[in-house]
């Protein structure tokens, strides 16, 4: 049988949230349990954090270009970061060498800065960042074609993003990761496009890293259920062929996944707070 996650405090009456959670919990659901719903201060603090990130990504957005190097965007992301306060959360996390992931055409996520990696044009590239302001997460990515790139890059780019559009308006209060995960997928697979499903996003804001996977593949009511006050990324990774992924092999920190096939990729993120009404986007 389940282990119990929602416990139910001592003396206080329950609230319409507990009523709901322990309904689901009862019906053998996955549920939350209660530090995973924030507070209104640490969902401001959260909130916070996604401003700064959001910043650094226009910063990106402004200067990204044929020619530069992804050191460069390493540099922007780190600089912007430490002149708001904040710090870059990926620098020095489980050995991760830099301040931002730089994710060129094959290379589906967790890419490393580096300075012989120059964007040429037709590349796109998926920037991912992190920020941590005052013990608070948020965390957030876009895609950058550079110059004039194929129909098929442009599609494959276009249609991530949609997915990322389509998750956000299937999770609502009181369904499962799994509704998302089916939407997600249902849309890419009308482009034939693979989902990635050794990644996915996440529980965020008091740490990096939280629960729940979010994944973006799946069964409707499968998965965590959702509740307001739940703070989680989505951000699907739609590769242009098999959903497949490996390690580089060359990658001496072992972070880079590619896909399989070495075909485009592309993602994007936001960091997301479930309401009563839906989620809110707490990275724009």
């Amino acid at each position: 049988m389940r282990k119990k996650k929602w416990h139910i405090i001592p003396g206080v009456p329950l609230t319409e949230l507990d009523k709901k959670v322990m309904y689901w919990e009862g019906k053998g659901k996955e549920v939350p349990s209660r530090d995973l719903i924030k507070t209104p201060e640490q969902i401001e603090g959260i909130r916070r954090a996604g401003i700064v990130n959001t910043g650094v990504l226009d910063e990106v957005a402004s200067k990204i270009h044929q020619g530069m190097s992804t050191l460069e965007i390493d540099e922007i992301v780190y600089n912007y970061t430490i002149a708001h306060g904040a710090t870059p959360a990926p620098l020095n996390y489980e050995g991760f060498p830099k301040s931002v992931c730089t994710s060129i055409n094959e290379v589906v996520c967790h890419g490393i800065p580096k300075a012989d990696d120059i964007l040429e044009e037709g590349d796109i590239i998926n920037v991912d960042c992190t920020t941590c302001l005052d013990g608070y997460y948020a965390d957030a990515s876009r895609m950058f074609i550079i110059g004039k790139t194929t129909p098929e890059k442009e599609q494959l780019v276009r249609v991530a993003k949609e997915c990322l559009e389509i998750g956000a308006e299937a999770a609502k209060p009181y369904c499962f990761v799994g509704d998302i995960g089916h939407a997600i997928e249902k849309h890419a697979k009308r482009y034939h496009y693979g989902i990635v499903r050794d990644l996915c996003g996440h529980g965020v804001g008091n740490q990096f890293h939280e629960e729940p996977d979010v994944v973006h593949y799946g069964k409707k009511g499968t998965g965590m259920l959702l509740v307001p006050g739940m703070v989680f990324t989505i951000e699907p990774m739609v590769n242009m062929g098999t959903w497949r992924v490996f390690i580089d092999a060359d990658d001496p920190f072992g972070w880079e996944v590619i896909s399989e096939d070495e075909k485009p990729s592309a993602q994007w993120e936001h960091t997301f707070l479930m309401t009563d009404h839906g989620v809110e986007v707490l990275t724009y």
